[in-house]
């Protein structure tokens, strides 16, 4: 009896050792997978291959994997933990709990429909916009609702809003629609100028800043290594928290 059953006990102890190593190797997989969050591609003269071939040497074996996040969520992913590092526009919300390096300040352009009295300008002072409805970032965006409005730049005027925007195509179809003007990062203008809607530099308001953002108490080395290899494409330090 012991001698028949000896070869199905055998098979039973090998695919169980099978499904130990399976298990392990998934371990060491999601252990070696970095999620990069972002809302806005970070594609801005080959930063993401610069991060990645640093990246790829300390850590060969590592997969990056990307995750887009919609604008009501202004920490791409960080706030909640589905992302380790996000590329992030600044200011952040509750910037003591993050820490990141500016990969790129950029002029705010002003995106406005062909047409529009404006547009006919190659430079809009921000004055003249004062009383245009602006397209705006959810509310759960905090700040950075707020510093796309200029709210800074408005002498205490409250801005006028004709639209909320969560994403690029919404962004674009709400200028098309004539439901107002937005700020936008001179990166992003390509996204935004598909036909019947233009950009202008805007004078008086600050440049807009792009950034890669971790928790603060976040010292993975897959995470710390990133960062890492994001200072050196870019040349830039650390700031924040």
């Amino acid at each position: 009896m012991g001698a028949a059953l000896l070869p199905h006990a055998q098979q039973v102890l090998t695919a169980w050792d099978a499904a130990r190593d399976a298990v392990e190797q998934a371990k060491a997989g999601q252990r070696a997978t970095l999620v990069v969050g972002m809302s806005t591609s970070p594609g801005r003269g080959g930063l993401l291959p610069g991060i990645r071939s640093r990246f790829t040497d300390a850590h060969p074996v590592a997969r990056m994997k990307p995750r887009q996040v919609s604008w009501e969520d202004p920490t791409a992913g960080l706030a909640d933990g589905s992302s380790d590092v996000a590329f992030v526009w600044l200011p952040i919300p509750d910037p003591d709990r993050y820490t990141w390096v500016v990969v790129a300040r950029e002029s705010r352009l002003v995106a406005l429909p062909e047409g529009h009295p404006p547009a006919a300008r190659e430079v809009v002072d921000f004055a003249e916009l004062l009383d245009e409805p602006f397209l705006a970032l959810p509310p759960s965006a905090g700040p950075l609702r707020e510093y796309w409005l200029a709210t800074d730049a408005r002498d205490g005027r409250p801005p006028v809003v004709g639209a909320e925007i969560a994403g690029t195509e919404e962004t674009y179809e709400a200028l098309v629609d004539g439901r107002g003007v937005c700020l936008l990062a001179g990166g992003n203008a390509p996204l935004i100028t598909l036909g019947g809607v233009v950009t202008r530099p805007v004078r008086g308001i600050s440049p807009s800043q792009y950034a890669l953002a971790r928790r603060a108490d976040d010292h993975r080395p897959l995470v710390l290594d990133y960062v890492r290899a994001c200072r050196q494409a870019t040349g830039r330090s650390a700031a924040g928290a």
